[in-house]
């Protein structure tokens, strides 16, 4: 059998980069992690961990850390190709694709299209800018980790639903936006 022709390889061989932060290095926040577990009652949690969400919390429960490291390796050994949202990496001489196709069936999230991702209009509830005023945050700007393990920490009174919502927005922007700890996690991606 011929070999197959493949794109070039973004790194060569031998000169790839070395991590200095793992990717998991702002989304292993167990601040956050504890904080959730400890604000929600056991049926909540198990609700929220039954969620489409919940992967986070099993993988975090798992010690799931030899995740950023496989997926170091895989942009390492990426070849350079021109859709924008796969990728393509070489296990050994084998090219293996991971897509939000692979990525969505791994999650169970849905990752259909998203019109304007990096900019998405939501329209402004007053049930949401009611939730925003109880964490503390502006909806403009949205809260930070630290901001929602505030909000964990005082959410006993608050209601089912609310503190329901506090534990999505909690595992949205711990895990899946992975921003800085002091970083807002902007309100319109979260809503």
């Amino acid at each position: 059998m011929d070999s197959l022709e493949l794109p070039k390889r973004i790194f060569t061989l031998g000169e790839e980069p070395f991590p200095n932060k793992s990717i998991a290095y702002h989304t292993d926040d167990s601040k956050l992690f504890s904080a959730v577990r400890d604000a929600l009652h056991d049926d909540e949690y198990e609700e929220l961990k039954e969620s489409r969400l919940g992967v986070f919390l099993k993988f975090k429960e798992m010690d799931f850390g030899w995740a950023s490291r496989l997926v170091h390796y895989m942009l390492c050994f990426q070849l350079n190709i021109k859709k924008k949202y796969e990728l393509w990496s070489l296990v050994g001489a084998d090219p293996v694709r991971f897509s939000l196709i692979e990525f969505e069936q791994l999650t169970g999230l849905n990752c259909e299209y998203i019109e304007h991702l990096e900019n998405p209009r939501c329209e402004v509830t007053n049930e949401m800018a009611s939730f925003w005023e109880r964490i503390g945050v502006s909806v403009d700007v949205g809260p930070s980790s630290e901001q929602i393990i505030r909000a964990l920490k005082r959410c006993q009174e608050w209601s089912r639903d609310d503190r329901m919502r506090l534990g999505y927005l909690a595992i949205f922007s711990g895990f899946i936006e992975g921003r800085k700890y002091s970083s807002a996690t902007r309100a319109s991606l979260a809503s």
